[in-house]
């Protein structure tokens, strides 16, 4: 089981995987937006941040530079419709970073997500 940190901004998309997640065992917090996430993550511990890219005020990519400098053991997965952007060297994404490409199926989140856990 991980305790993983959501940040998502579209509500029905948060919901189904925060579902799917808790349905394959792992415990899920999560947020609408990267401002919310980044500060339960200073107050908490993770072991998974999974955050969409594009979201209003706090992106995906600030908000996983920012998580990693508060946690470098964090691990971090993106989802997002725009793979290319978070691959593009220039971002400066974290380390070791993964990328699920929406759209995805379920099944394909939680098999990464046990993947980045066994790493």
């Amino acid at each position: 089981m991980a305790r993983i940190l959501l940040a998502e901004d579209d509500d029905s998309m948060r919901r189904f995987l925060a579902k799917a997640l808790q349905n394959a065992g792992h415990d899920v917090e999560s947020f609408g937006n990267g401002h919310d996430a980044h500060s339960k993550l200073k107050d908490d511990i993770f072991d998974i941040l999974l955050t969409d890219i594009v979201m209003p005020e706090m992106d995906g990519i600030e908000l996983a530079r920012r998580a990693a400098e508060l946690d470098p053991t964090l691990k971090i997965m993106f989802i997002t419709g725009f793979a290319a952007v978070a691959l593009n060297p220039e971002t400066e994404t974290p380390k070791d970073a993964k990328v699920l490409s929406k759209p995805f199926h379920l099944r394909d989140l939680v098999a990464e997500v046990e993947r980045l856990m066994a790493a």
